[in-house]
């Protein structure tokens, strides 16, 4: 078990471990359409539930996981209705080797201010400094142009292309 990363500050947000109240804003965010839009396979809210489970449960384990991102100096709130979005990893086997697996997602009111950036480099840079010797690996549909450029602007790679989660994939690595 890493040693676990209780909270994130950047220059505006603050990352943190998902709680229980935060559950019904994941529902939110997660089954939005707008934040589906390149996702072939949207989850509904059941799913939500058992993937939000699923990172409570790594948490556990590892001791990191998905963060949840709420804007610096706003008050947090005890129903989570303050958490704009999501970042972070989690382990994740690809081609048989253990990775990484970055990922973000923010409430379309979050999009356009540089956030998903700002908020997924500081979780590279944790996973980076904190667990070096598991590489970070994202996976991003190459419809999903607005991940890419924040792909492109963490300096990850691409190395390989292919169907994965139901849609043509672009798969980067650091």
């Amino acid at each position: 078990m890493v040693g676990g990363v209780t909270e994130i500050v950047t220059e505006r947000l603050v990352l943190r471990h998902f709680v229980e109240a935060d559950r019904q804003a994941v529902v939110e965010i997660h089954s939005d359409p707008e934040t589906n839009r390149y996702n072939p396979r949207p989850p509904d809210t059941a799913t939500t539930l058992v993937m939000f489970d699923s990172w409570l449960e790594h948490w556990a384990e590892f001791g990191y996981g998905y963060l949840a991102v709420r804007e610096r100096g706003r008050p947090e709130a005890a129903d989570g209705s303050d958490v704009i979005g999501m970042t972070g990893v989690r382990n994740r086997e690809f081609r048989g080797e253990k990775v990484l697996n970055l990922a973000y997602r923010f409430r379309p009111s979050a999009w356009g201010k540089g956030y998903a950036f700002e908020a997924a480099r500081a979780a590279v840079e944790w996973a980076e400094r904190e667990i070096a010797a598991i590489p970070v690996l994202i996976s991003v549909a190459v419809t999903n142009t607005p991940s890419l450029r924040v792909v492109e602007k963490l300096g990850f790679e691409g190395f390989a292309e292919e169907e994965y989660e139901g849609a043509v994939s672009r798969h980067f690595r650091r």
